[in-house]
C-alpha cells in the first residue's frame, strides 16, 4: 500500500505546480495547506502528534488545523479520543488511509458513532484521508485532509502522501526552535513533574514542603515560559521540548 501511494517532490512540483513547505513560520504553512486542501477539493486541514496511549484528550495534539475551535472543543468534551478508529489505526500503521465519517466510526466500540460522525458531517470534513508522518528524531505524527468530495484516487493520495514528512518535520523544527531557549528552574521542574503524576497543588505543597500558593506559582510560571494555556498543556510542551522525562 505504502509503495502505491509514493511520489517525489518533483512529480509533487510537476503536477500540482507547488512544492513540499520549506517555510520561515507557522502561518506559512498553514497558507500553504490551505491552498493544498482547496487545489484538491478539500475543505480543511489537520497536523497532529499521534496522541500517545495515555492521552486523554486530542487537542494537546494538534499542531495546525483549520478545524473550528468549537470542534476540537466538542471531540474533547465528547470523549471521541477514546475508542477512535482513526486514531488507534495510526498507532498502528504507517500506511496512509481513507476514512469516511459515518463508515469509519461504525467501528467505535463505545457506543459514540452518531455523535463522532455527526460531528465530521456538521463541520464538513465527512471524507477523507490520513498520511502518516515522522521526523528523524522517531517522533510520529499524521497530516490529514477533509471535506466532502469523493474519496480520493490513489493518484492523489501519493500527491499528499509525498507531503507528510516534509511538512510535519517543518512545524516540529518550527516549535523546537521557538523553545530552544526555554529553561526551567528545578522547582519548576519538579512542581510540572509531579503534576504529570497526576498530583494536586495540595499534594504537590506536602510531598516538596511548600505552600499551595508556591506550587501554584512555580506552575503558572513554568505554564507561562511554554506558551500554554493551563498545566496539562505545560506538562504536554515540556514533554515534547525534552524538558521533563
Amino acid at each position: 500500500m505504502a509503495d502505491r501511494f509514493h511520489t517525489t517532490s518533483a512529480q509533487f512540483q510537476h503536477r500540482w505546480g507547488t512544492t513540499p513547505p520549506a517555510l520561515g513560520s507557522e502561518e506559512d504553512v498553514a497558507e500553504k495547506l490551505n491552498g493544498i486542501a482547496k487545489r484538491f477539493g478539500l475543505h480543511g486541514y489537520l497536523l497532529i502528534n499521534i496522541p500517545s496511549e495515555t492521552s486523554t484528550d486530542f487537542s494537546s495534539n494538534v499542531l495546525l488545523t483549520s478545524w473550528p475551535d468549537e470542534m476540537l472543543e466538542t471531540y474533547d468534551d465528547a470523549g471521541l479520543i477514546f475508542g477512535s478508529p482513526v486514531i488507534s489505526r495510526l498507532r498502528q500503521s504507517t500506511n496512509p488511509f481513507t476514512y469516511d465519517a459515518d463508515g469509519t466510526n461504525r467501528r467505535r466500540p463505545d457506543g459514540k458513532a452518531a455523535i463522532a460522525a455527526n460531528l465530521f458531517d456538521r463541520h464538513g470534513l465527512s471524507r477523507g484521508a490520513y498520511f502518516p508522518a515522522h521526523n528523524s528524531a522517531g517522533l510520529r505524527g499524521a497530516l490529514a485532509f477533509g471535506g466532502t468530495r469523493d474519496v480520493l484516487n490513489p493518484r492523489e493520495m501519493a500527491e499528499l502522501n509525498a507531503l507528510a514528512n516534509e511538512i510535519f518535520t517543518e512545524v516540529v523544527d518550527l516549535r523546537a526552535g521557538r523553545r530552544q531557549n526555554v529553561t526551567l528552574s528545578r522547582r519548576e521542574t519538579e512542581c510540572l513533574s509531579w503534576a504529570s503524576a497526576g498530583k494536586t497543588s495540595v499534594e504537590m505543597s506536602e510531598i516538596l514542603g511548600l505552600s499551595e500558593y508556591t506550587v501554584n506559582h512555580y506552575l503558572n510560571r513554568a505554564t507561562r515560559k511554554l506558551d500554554a494555556v493551563n498545566r496539562v498543556q505545560a506538562v504536554v510542551k515540556a514533554i515534547r521540548a525534552g524538558l521533563l522525562n
